[in-house]
């Protein structure tokens, strides 16, 4: 139970992480970043894919 409650918080943090950044490239490499210290290579790929997700959606039109 303890290990779920700790993967969960690292996880949202990441999650976080990933809307760093000024642009697009920047909100993915930290996204990638987080990812990859909480999951290792396929971590790396979600953050990475999470903060360009977040930084399409932030961009203005």
């Amino acid at each position: 139970m303890k290990r779920t409650a700790i993967t969960l918080v690292l996880a949202v943090t990441a999650l976080a992480a990933a809307a760093c950044g000024q642009t697009i490239e920047q909100r993915a490499a930290t996204g990638a970043i987080a990812g990859a210290v909480v999951a290792g290579p396929v971590g790396a790929a979600v953050g990475g894919a999470a903060g360009a997700a977040v930084g399409q959606a932030e961009k203005p039109n």
